[in-house]
Formats: C-alpha cells, sequence, structure tokens
C-alpha cells in the first residue's frame, strides 16, 4: 500500500493518517510511541489529529520514496497499470503546498477514511487545493478508485464473457474498464471539485458547524 505525504524541507513530511488507538499495530495506523533518534519533533500532532510531521526515515518505514506526478496527460494516466501514481490536475506552486501541509499540521484534517478521506487525499489537497464537493460519492484519490473500480470492471465485463470466450479478449476488456474507471474518478477531470482556501476548509466540510448546530439545537429545546 502506498503512503502519500508534503515534503516540507529539512528532511520533514506531513502526512495523514489514522491515529493508531489500540496496543495491536496495524498498516493502515501510524505508531506514535517509539521515538525518533535523529528529529526530537518527529511524530508531532495535534490532539485528536492525524497530521502528523516525521522525518523522512520514519515515514518510508524502510520502504521506497517515490514521486506522485502531476500534470499528466490522460494518454499517460490511463496507460499506468496501478492507481494512486499520478493525476491529471496541475500542481500549485511549492510554497502554496507547504502553506497548506502546515496550516493542517496545526488544524487537522477531520476523521481519516481509507475511501473518503485518506493519505492520498491529504496530499491532492495540499497539492492542488481541489476539493470533492460530493461527499457521497469516491473520495478524491486514486487508491480508492482502483479499488472500486477492480471490482466495478470485473463485474461489467462478466456478461461479455459469453460473447467473448477467448480469456485474453476478457482480459483486455477487464483492463480497459478499470483503466476507464480510474479515469472517470480522478480529481483532474471530475466536474463535482472546487478550489478551497486552506482556511475555509473546515466550513466547507462542515468541520466548524459541529459545536455551533449543537448550540441551536440545544436553544430551540429550551
Amino acid at each position: 500500500m502506498n503512503y502519500a505525504g508534503i515534503f516540507v524541507g529539512s528532511s520533514k513530511v506531513v502526512h495523514f493518517t489514522r491515529v493508531e488507538t489500540s496496543s495491536r499495530p496495524n498498516d493502515e495506523a501510524y505508531s506514535l510511541t517509539a521515538q525518533c533518534p535523529t528529529f526530537p519533533d518527529c511524530g508531532f500532532r495535534q490532539p485528536n489529529s492525524g497530521v502528523v510531521l516525521s522525518c523522512l526515515d520514519c515515514f518510508l518505514r524502510n520502504g521506497s520514496l517515490y514521486a506522485f506526478e502531476y500534470g499528466v496527460s490522460p494518454s499517460v494516466f490511463i496507460a499506468k497499470v496501478r492507481g494512486g501514481t499520478c493525476t491529471t490536475a496541475a500542481s500549485d506552486p511549492p510554497e502554496t503546498v507547504v502553506h497548506r501541509a502546515m496550516y493542517l499540521l496545526q488544524n487537522g484534517f477531520g476523521n481519516y477514511d481509507v475511501f473518503q478521506n485518506n493519505c492520498e487525499d491529504f496530499a491532492l489537497y495540499c497539492k492542488t487545493g481541489l476539493l470533492t464537493v460530493d461527499r457521497l460519492g469516491v473520495g478524491r484519490s486514486g487508491q480508492a478508485s482502483s479499488v472500486i473500480g477492480a471490482p466495478l470492471a470485473a463485474l461489467l465485463s462478466s456478461p461479455l464473457k459469453l460473447l467473448m470466450p477467448s480469456p485474453v479478449g476478457v482480459a483486455t476488456m477487464t483492463a480497459g474498464m478499470y483503466c476507464m474507471s480510474r479515469y472517470a474518478t480522478d480529481i483532474g477531470v471530475r466536474s463535482d471539485v472546487i478550489k478551497v482556501a486552506v482556511e475555509d476548509l473546515a466550513v466547507n466540510l462542515g468541520w466548524g458547524n459541529t459545536e455551533e448546530a449543537s448550540i441551536e439545537n440545544v436553544n430551540s429545546n429550551t
């Protein structure tokens, strides 16, 4: 599984994760218990926030570094066999990207959700400033759309097996539908996205309305 983050300089990465709440570590949770011997502030986060500042070594956790590609052409995007490696959306200037990441480190990025609000969604927003309007739809990330796209492609191609007995033909059809489903959910081509300033992100996602709504509800009942 890919782990996406924003490099903010000085060998530091800001990323978004589901914070570990149990005594049993897992691949999707980021443990904050281990102390980094190199950077004292490695693992910094605000209380109840999944946005974490890590050194590059701790972020990679013996994994390989891969540069996510932005502003690729549709043909290049479709040619990518694996989702979560590129987008057709263009990246904003580095100073804007770092500002968003550092702001969210202090203010949070909502609740982690593997399909709707994951580490790649965080990185995509920091890089592009684009936010999905349809909260009930597929998330912004290629990882989520790949998970959903693969079963969809298989489902769509299964009735065609009677008309296309060749295994090669079935595989080609399934692969084509899989790639097109990923492309259709890419944040660079979707019509349900808007550009949102990081200072307005909480309002657009409803994070800042919870307390106000509770007060209104109490007043209406008194």
